[in-house]
This record gives structure tokens, sequence and C-alpha cells, in this order.
């Protein structure tokens, strides 16, 4: 019995419960990023094999249509279908057969390191760009050809005909990035003094009135409420003065 003891006693510790292993977490540092936005593969526009590298891209389509102003029919260019079911015969409007498009880069990367899709959202700017046509499908090449910055359907871009469309691409364009995102579970995300409304132009990142205001900690009203607590006092001086006996001049 006591050698059963003696060997329960060496072999005890060796199940004594153990906590679990804390868990691998990065505690690097990151500060404030040093490049741009890179991203490792092109976001393509299969239709009309239209790519570009940046963190988005746009695709936007008009058509040549009638609008109705009053009793009159207008011919307008138009990002949307116009609704033409209460036009007489001469004056409705035909499909609109290609869709707006837009896309958004999935592997956006900052110093090396994930980009939340949140800031491309949020701070990133469209820019019109004109793509080349190199690979644009045969399809496309029969009804489409170049025309300003995209691609048009009409025989003379002068003289457009109702039905026709015209394309133009805009590619996502991101400013600085300094003091606009922090590097947060393992990519980098934004700031919620960047966000939209927040107080700060996500634009030109310069700093707006209300800035300057919490860093000073006074404001307009601030100013003016001084104003109100010494009304009372001038008040009560000139009452003073005006009581105030005159001397009788000889």
């Amino acid at each position: 019995m006591l050698l059963v003891l003696a060997l329960a006693g060496n072999v005890a510790p060796a199940f004594a419960w153990q906590p679990p292993p804390a868990a691998q977490v990065d505690v690097e540092p990151v500060g404030e990023p040093v490049g741009g936005i890179q991203t490792a593969s092109a976001i393509v526009d299969r239709d009309f094999g239209v790519s570009t590298k940046s963190a988005g891209l746009d695709r936007l389509v008009e058509m040549y249509q009638w609008r109705r102003q009053g009793d009159e029919y207008q011919r307008v260019w138009n990002a949307a279908r116009i609704d033409s079911s209460d036009f007489d015969d001469a004056h409705r409007n035909p499909p609109f057969l290609l869709d707006n498009r837009r896309w958004w880069s999935e592997d956006a990367r900052l110093d090396g390191r994930p980009v939340d899709p949140e800031v491309l959202q949020a701070l990133g700017e469209w820019r019109v760009f004109r793509p080349g046509f190199s690979r644009l499908p045969l399809n496309m090449a029969a009804t489409f050809q170049p025309e300003g910055d995209g691609l048009g359907s009409a025989e003379n871009p002068l003289q457009p005909q109702i039905g026709d469309l015209r394309i133009r691409w805009r590619e996502l364009v991101l400013p600085p990035l300094q003091e606009r995102v922090l590097f947060r579970d393992g990519a980098w995300r934004l700031r919620p003094s960047a966000a939209p409304g927040s107080g700060r132009d996500a634009g030109d990142g310069g700093p707006h009135r209300g800035d300057a205001v919490a860093a000073s900690g006074t404001t307009e009203a601030d100013d003016l409420s001084w104003w109100w607590l010494a009304l009372p006092l001038v008040l009560i001086l000139i009452l003073a003065l005006r009581r105030r006996p005159r001397k009788e001049t000889p």
C-alpha cells in the first residue's frame, strides 16, 4: 500500500492540469504606412477587355434617348433608361442593353499588408482614364469604336441616334493614407477620424475648422457668452454714472 501511494505521488504531477498555451499574437507595432496601395492582380472588365491595376474599376454606360419636357421631347444622354411607357409610339426608348458595373480590388495591400475594403470605399476617388482597346472582343469591335476617352456606337459621334451607347471607364485612386488608417486585426483599417462625416475631409486631408476648435477648446459661442455675462455690469456702471451729481458751474 505504501508503495502504491509513493508511486501515485510520483505520477500525479505528470497529470496535473496545465493551462492551455496562450495564442500566438502578432504584437509587432506597426506605425504609419510608407508606400501607396498596390494590387497583385489586375481588375478586368471582360466584356470589353479593359483592365487596370488600380484598386477599383468603374464602367459608366449612357444611352441616347428621349426625355419629355412638358409637351416637348428632347434627345439626351442618360446613364439609366428613361421610362417611356407613357410616351407616344414615335418616342419610345429602346432597351438598355449594357449595365453600369463596378469592381473592387480583392487583394489590395499597403506596405505588404492587407487593406480593409472599407478604406477603398471611404477614401477612394474615381478618375476617368482612357484604356487601351487592343483586347476588345470582335463582337464589341463590330459595334463600338473609340470615342473621346471611351467607346461609342454612333456612326457619327456628332449626330448620335436614339439607342446609341457611349461608355467610359474610371479607376480608383487613393490619397496618401498617413494618419487615415491604422493596422488592426491583421489589416489596415479606416481611422474613425478619417471616416466620411467625421469632420475631416478625406479628399485633401487638411484640418477643418472643427479640428481647430477642438484643439483650442473655444468656440464663437464661448466668446459670445462673455459678452452676456459682462452686460449687467456694464448697465450698472452706466446707471451709476447717470446718477452721479453734476458739479455746478459758477
